[in-house]
């Protein structure tokens, strides 16, 4: 990622904007049932995100960006599941949508882009490569640019995650989510701030900590990127995101998982609990298995996404 290139002004969405989203969210999706479980942290709630149409929470964000989005043309960079949202929401509201994608990207999301009618642009070997193009595509087109989590309206769509949550649990709660960019961390948090009775903490890969590495160094510090099943939260992140202080300001805990612990994820929740998630999806799972959150009251982890190929799954649960 270009170090020197301009920041781009992101307002920080207010709690008024997480309502604006819960609108949009209401009218186009259903809310994602929870799987109770023993409700501790071996055996943790579920909030099966990864049941959404597109197969991952992303589409809520990506609803409430469109929506507000100025013209009905939009662009978007994605390691998949955000592009899917975003079209997705561009079919739903008249729009349409260009998704750069990295080459590495995985045939199980971009396959599925193509038969969303998205107009798919793959460039470069990793996710910042793609941001970078999607970015410079944006400006010389004059089209919407919505970022996976650089975005107001996308903090605030999925952070509509938390509203369907007091419906569904009773509190206190600790909400175990995924961060890459930090967009769900975010939009959670935001949901979560003032309140004594909800803590939120996000996991992410090891091979991949570019928010958490920001939130300690209080700047965005470029992090090496390794391979990863996680593949969803895998990248740097955009100069100045909104994220990381939101991050920093309402998140209780950050830690991160190997790939032995998302392994292990993915089979548990396979064999013991029936779903099928991608690596990002499994991360918050896999901190809890791994003892690695400080749990308070409930806990839910937010599985985040299911398009995994069908691959890549079959190689970690062949050991069971």
């Amino acid at each position: 990622m270009d170090e020197n290139r301009s920041v781009r002004t992101v307002v920080i969405p207010r709690r008024d904007d997480l309502e604006h989203a819960r609108r949009v969210v209401r009218a186009h999706l259903r809310p994602t049932p929870v799987d109770l479980g023993a409700g501790t942290p071996g055996d943790p709630a579920l909030k099966l995100e990864s049941l959404q149409p597109t197969g991952s929470f992303k589409v809520r964000g990506a609803l409430s960006a469109v929506a507000a989005a100025p013209a009905p043309r939009v662009m978007t960079a994605s390691a998949g599941n955000h592009g899917l949202g975003v079209a997705f929401a561009a079919n739903a509201l008249g729009g349409k949508a260009t998704v750069v994608v990295p080459r590495t990207a995985s045939a199980a999301k971009t396959d599925r882009l193509r038969r969303l009618d998205a107009d798919l642009v793959c460039v470069g070997e990793s996710f910042d490569e793609a941001e970078e193009h999607a970015l410079a595509l944006a400006e010389a087109s004059g089209w919407c640019y919505i970022s996976a989590y650089n975005d107001p309206y996308v903090i605030a769509g999925q952070g509509t995650i938390g509203f369907e949550l007091d419906e569904q649990l009773d509190g206190p709660l600790t909400v175990v989510c995924a961060v890459g960019g930090g967009g769900l961390a975010a939009g959670l948090a935001l949901w979560a701030a003032g309140r004594a009775d909800v803590r939120v903490v996000g996991v992410e890969a090891a091979a991949s900590t570019a928010v958490s590495t920001a939130v300690a160094a209080g700047r965005r510090v470029s992090v090496e990127v390794g391979p990863t099943l996680a593949d969803g939260l895998a990248g740097n992140i955009e100069p100045g995101s909104v994220t990381v202080g939101l991050v920093a300001r309402y998140a209780h805990q950050l830690v991160t998982v190997t790939e032995d612990e998302i392994r292990a994820a993915l089979r548990y929740l396979a064999a013991e609990r029936g779903y099928v998630s991608e690596g990002a999806g499994a991360v918050p799972v896999a901190a809890l298995l791994a003892g690695k959150v400080a749990a308070y009251g409930r806990v839910v982890a937010v599985v985040s996404g299911r398009n995994i190929a069908a691959t890549a799954l079959a190689s970690v649960l062949a050991v069971l």
